[in-house]
């Protein structure tokens, strides 16, 4: 038979198709007889020709693979002898790999414990004094160690000795490249008792690779994934050697000579290091470093009579995707520091390299320093919106008249960032902005696609968040965008128009109205076109519709619901299309929003395609191992074999056998991975908004998307968590609609699954965005079901805890610094971060009573607080956080607010709490006025912040407001007065004299015997904005309510408001003594007119009164001390004289009324 079988292997080698054919149908009637492995064997070992002898090994790896079981017993104990005597006989390279990889497979199945020759071998080998069998048992070693590293493990202290030593063996690159191999493969196995073997490795490592980068770069990028490897499985192996690893991939990512490979590969690692120890990176002072050597990367030009692949003209219609260059990882590593970096330490190193490089002649100069803007704002946001918008919106501007195109493609791609970013601030400059990208667009050619495209991303990102302001410039886009959508020849000009639409409609909503049935026409046209490559153009226009069906309102898109429905269930059915399903998914979505009930009988259908979608690996590549491919033919017939053979029985450690195959990697193309997120965020609104109608597929929906959480890409993780919050809204929403036992049972599952599940993923997940989507799942939880969601035996201590730690830095995706330093400065998306675990407080304090979380926001309030204490560039959420909490469980913590609030020191913070603090004092039970009183008593007393005071003030006045009987008003009242006017907050001024008029109504003694202080107050507001004019009329005529009767209507309807409310205290004479009292003077009637004179010399007609005084209260008080005018004073604006008047006060009067008039007809009138 060896003979035999040795002679079909050749004919497996053969160009034939027919042979290889005819002999793959006698190796499959071979491989049912017993004897074919010791036959196997007996080629592998004897034959003389290598590609024979390899092919051999393939078989047997391929037979042990998938049915290592069937193997009798004495030819498995044969094999393991075969192999190691194979491997120590053979000569060629590519055999023994093949040996090597045979033995690898068996070590899957045959522990090491269990075949004693391996490990005997292997320590025989690697300890040689030969250079070639240390090689050869390196290769070995790597080979089963990757296989399956757990086994080794007792054996791991041995083997990090060992790799100490081969490291070191810089005359042997092979004996490198096997040695970090093996390393790479049991780092994420080790514990803590080999961490201080694993750091010590790591210098030699460093050396050994630059080693391997002289002799062969594809093995020296390999080799540089063990520092992914132990930053990803336990970060701190590095730490001590951060700078040394920094320095290291900074010399190779700057080297020119090396391939674009190595240098991305050493680009990323540093990238790596900042994600995941940005405070590392500041305390070893790398920053300055790092950017002065990323910065030429990104600048540099390209060789002669090329471009970078951003800038190049796509050869077709498909835009395509740009390369991954060094230039690429450069501006990476820059995004990930103003990610990860606090922006003012970041912007102070980085600056003056981009103003260098915007000054700089070279249009790759100012690339660089525009594409550095560009990907600083996201992760800086807050700190570029506050402080430098202006400027670099001015930079983006001038760039964009640059006579390099490529220059102006920079511009508009830093726009568009800028636009999507930097909102809501950039949007004021829309009447700047608009008409210059309006203008650019015009003048592009539309045959350069890849700039127009640039163009039209900017708009897009503009325009999108514009909202009613984009009103302006509504007839001018939809005119261009209608008129590229049936006169532009070029496809990818009309898919950006109709991509362009999307965003307009978004902005304009109900607006987009009028241009809806042109809209329409058109994307109908688009949807039916079926043709392969107008299948971008109609993927968008799928898009678009679903934005449109969310956009332009209930009564215009529901006539269209049905249709769209059908018309995606159709498009799905017809056409495979990762994109289109997924647009298709979004279309559903957003139809569910507008008439639910359109959806409800295709449901099943649309569950069942949506779920198909996520179990579907289409799209998934496996790498195969290259000699394994010469035989996947054979494996696939082998298989078929197997269906139709005889039956084998097989135990619980078979079951999966048959999926193990050679290989190397995986890679999934982007528009798979698009369509499961869009899957998981489509259901869990459909279910959502479908209501009770979604029940039957609940369950199975729930359980795919609950498979999603571990999905190896981050936005479908993110996307799964947020859908299963939306799964528990759901359900809550029809069992409150329909409240039987069946959905509460349902209800408490679903929460007992998610929550859980939840509150893992936060502890142990390391990419920020998909931990904020965790919490908003909580919190969604908890907005949504509230107590519910908090009925397990403790679910309360469990969310609260997980609040706390990400407070406190302790989760898997936070940097607290080795020292447990916490630096007041931290990166935004840090903030961020927390501040998504705070808004679960409030929430959680909602959800139960007071009293129950009361021990619960003892520990965390003062992590919050200490949140707000750091020098933010801007308020953080963080604030109204603490006063949501303030006004959630303010009855009964309060004392606890007050101990926590007296510590803080940021003023910002101080000031809200108090604003909560004058809101929520109505809210208070009459056992704590006494309590509160004696508080705000003892800050006003000490308090010098006049936004306190005033907020004080404030909360005082609702408190006399709401329990007067509570409140000792003969020493609240004066100490309220003495602060009055309000300085700052003057929002309160309402409050404060509304507080006012009522105790005149309930207690005017009170008020009469303070009333120095009540008109000194009064009057300083009266004729100003600090007022309302609506409240000023209330506060003088509640202050004097026999008033109204001297005021004329005929007067009250030919004048303003406050002009009537001047004229009634003018014209009433008891208003003279309350002057009088106010101004510390008492005047005899007959010296009043010259006093009028004298003290009111002036209005703005006529020169006489004092600029402190407003023009209506130099009425008031004009009339107030001439209390002969009668109510006959003339309603018309001629100067007519009043017989009782002497002649300069009429006119006098008349000017002022002529005045105040004149002056009310402006909006921003001093009144």
């Amino acid at each position: 038979m060896t003979e035999e079988l040795e002679s079909v292997l050749s004919q497996l080698t053969q160009p034939d198709n027919a042979v290889i054919q005819r002999a793959t149908a006698q190796l499959r009637q071979a491989f049912k007889d017993p004897a074919v492995i010791p036959a196997l064997c007996a080629i592998m070992t004897g034959s003389a020709d290598p590609q024979i002898r390899q092919s051999a090994a393939v078989m047997l790896r391929m037979r042990v693979n998938k049915h290592w079981k069937k193997i009798i017993p004495e030819h498995r104990e044969s094999l393991k002898a075969v192999v190691l005597q194979a491997f120590q006989q053979e000569t060629e390279h590519k055999v023994r790999h093949s040996l090597s990889q045979l033995a690898a497979m068996m070590v899957k199945h045959e522990t090491p414990d269990r075949w004693p020759a391996l490990l005997a071998l292997l320590n025989q080998s690697t300890k040689s004094s030969n250079p070639h069998d240390r090689q050869v048992g390196l290769l070995l070693l790597s080979k089963v160690v990757e296989s399956n590293p757990e086994p080794f493990a007792p054996h791991y202290r041995q083997l990090l000795q060992l790799f100490h030593s081969s490291l070191q063996d810089l005359g042997n690159p092979t004996a490198l490249y096997y040695s970090i191999q093996s390393l790479t493969a049991i780092t994420a196995h080790t514990g803590t008792e080999h961490l201080n073997l694993m750091r010590s490795i790591v210098p030699k490592l460093i050396v050994a690779i630059k080693q391997l980068i002289i002799t062969d770069q594809v093995q020296a990028s390999e080799a540089m994934e063990v520092f992914d490897e132990m930053m990803e499985s336990e970060v701190s192996i590095v730490v001590p050697h951060i700078a040394d690893i920094v320095r290291f991939c900074l010399e190779v990512g700057a080297d020119v000579s090396l391939s674009d490979s190595l240098r991305v590969k050493a680009l990323s690692v540093i990238a790596g290091l900042i994600r995941l120890k940005s405070k590392s990176v500041l305390k070893q002072k790398l920053l300055a470093p790092i950017l002065q050597t990323v910065f030429p990367v990104l600048s540099a030009a390209p060789p002669a009579g090329q471009e970078d692949p951003e800038d190049e003209e796509p050869d077709s219609e498909d835009p395509g995707e740009g390369s991954e260059t060094p230039k690429h990882y450069a501006a990476q590593v820059i995004d990930t520091l103003a990610l990860h970096l606090p922006p003012e330490k970041l912007f102070s190193q980085l600056t003056p390299l981009t103003q260098a490089a915007l000054q700089s002649d070279s249009p790759y100069d100012k690339k660089a320093g525009l594409m550095c803007l560009a990907v600083l704002a996201e992760g800086c946001a807050d700190h570029m919106r506050t402080k430098l918008l202006s400027s670099v919106l001015q930079v983006v501007c001038r760039a964009l008249g640059d006579e390099s195109q490529v220059v102006r493609s920079a511009a508009l791609f830093a726009l568009g960032q800028f636009s999507e970013h930097l909102q809501p601030d950039i949007s004021k400059y829309s009447s700047d902005l608009m008409p210059l990208l309006l203008g650019y667009l015009s003048g592009l050619d539309s045959r350069r696609g890849g700039h127009l495209s640039k163009a039209f991303y900017a708009l897009e990102n503009f325009v999108e968040n514009l909202g009613e302001e984009v009103q302006p410039y509504l007839p001018t886009l939809m005119e261009r965008m209608l008129s590229a959508l049936s006169g532009a020849e070029s496809l990818r000009v009309k898919e950006l128009a109709v991509s362009a639409i999307a965003a307009i409609a978004n902005a304009a909503k109900e607006l987009l109205v009028p241009y809806f049935p042109p809209v329409i026409n058109s994307l109908k046209g688009f949807l039916t076109d079926m043709r392969e490559e107008a299948r971008a153009l109609q993927t968008q226009a799928l898009d678009t519709l679903a934005v449109l069906a969310r956009t332009v309102g209930k009564e215009v898109f529901s006539p269209l619901a049905p249709e769209c429905v059908q018309l995606g269930l159709n498009l799905t059915d017809s056409v495979d299309d990762p994109d289109l399903r997924r647009c298709t998914y979004s279309l559903f979505s957003a139809v569910s929003t507008v008439c639910p009930e359109c959806l409800t009988p295709h449901l099943s259908t649309i569950t069942t395609l949506m779920l198909m979608s996520l179990r579907s690996t289409e799209g998934v590549t496996a790498h195969l191992d290259e000699e394994h491919k010469s035989f996947l033919l054979l494996e696939e017939e082998e298989d078929e074999g197997d269906e139709e053979g005889e039956v084998v029985i097989e135990d619980e450690s078979r079951e999966g056998e048959g999926e193990e195959r050679d290989v190397t990697g995986f890679s999934v193309e982007n528009a798979y991975i698009d369509e499961k997120e869009d899957v998981c965020d489509a259901l869990g609104e459909i279910a959502y908004n479908t209501g009770a109608a979604f029940l039957p597929f609940l369950e199975s929906s729930f359980q795919q998307v609950f498979e999603m959480h571990d999905f190896p890409h981050e936005d479908v993780r993110k996307a799964a968590y947020e859908a299963l919050g939306q799964f528990c809204s759901a359900q809550h929403k029809v069992w409150q609609e329909s409240p039987t036992d069946a959905n509460h049972q349902a209800l408490l599952k679903l929460l007992g699954v998610t929550v859980p599940c939840v509150l893992q993923a936060v502890r142990e997940e390391r990419e920020r965005e998909v931990v904020m989507g965790a919490l908003e799942c909580v919190n969604a939880v908890l907005r949504s079901c509230k107590g519910e969601a908090l009925r397990e035996q403790g679910r309360l201590a469990d969310i609260s805890h997980t609040i706390r730690d990400v407070l406190q830095k302790k989760i898997a995706c936070q940097d607290s610094g080795e020292d447990g330093d916490d630096d007041e400065q931290q990166a935004e998306f840090d903030g961020m971060l927390q501040e998504y675990a705070g808004e679960g407080i409030p929430l959680l304090a909602a959800a139960v009573s007071a009293d129950v979380f009361a021990p619960f926001l003892d520990e965390l309030l003062p992590l919050l607080l200490s949140k707000t204490v750091s020098p933010w560039p801007v308020v953080p959420r963080s604030h109204s956080i603490l006063c949501t909490v303030w006004r959630t469980v303010w009855r009964t913590v309060w004392r606890t607010v007050w101990r926590t609030v007296w510590r803080t020191v940021w003023r910002t913070v101080w000031r809200t709490v108090w604003y909560e603090c004058a809101v929520c004092c109505p809210c208070l039970c009459l056992r704590d006025y006494p309590g509160i009183l004696a508080v705000f008593s003892s800050l006003l007393a000490r308090e010098s912040d006049r936004r306190v005071i005033d907020n004080l003030c404030a909360a005082l006045s609702r408190m006399m407001l709401s329990n007067t009987a509570c409140v000792p008003l003969e020493q609240v009242f004066p100490a309220v007065l003495s602060f009055l006017p309000l300085k700052e907050d003057l929002e309160e001024n309402s409050t404060v004299y509304s507080c006012l008029t009522f105790l005149y109504s309930q207690t005017p003694a009170l008020v009469v015997e303070h009333l120095k202080a009540v008109l000194s107050g009064v009057s300083q507001v009266l004729g100003t904005k600090d007022i309302k004019p609506g409240e000023r009329l209330c506060v003088c005529l509640s202050l004097c309510p026999h008033l109204s009767r001297c005021v004329p209507p005929s007067l009250c309807r030919c004048v303003p408001p406050y002009l009537s409310l001047c004229l009634s205290v003018a014209l009433c004479p008891s208003v003279s003594m309350f002057l009088s009292v106010s101004m510390s003077i008492s005047v005899c009637p007959s010296f009043r007119p010259c006093l009028c004179l004298s003290v009111c010399p002036s209005l703005s007609l006529c020169h006489y009164v004092p600029l402190c005084l407003s023009v209506p209260l130099s009425l008031a008080l004009c009339l107030s001390l001439c209390p002969s005018v009668s109510f006959s004073v003339p309603l018309c604006l001629c100067p007519s004289v009043h017989p009782s008047l002497p002649l300069p006060l009429s006119l006098l009067l008349m000017k002022v009324i002529l005045s105040v008039i004149q002056t009310s007809r402006t909006p921003c009138c001093c009144f």
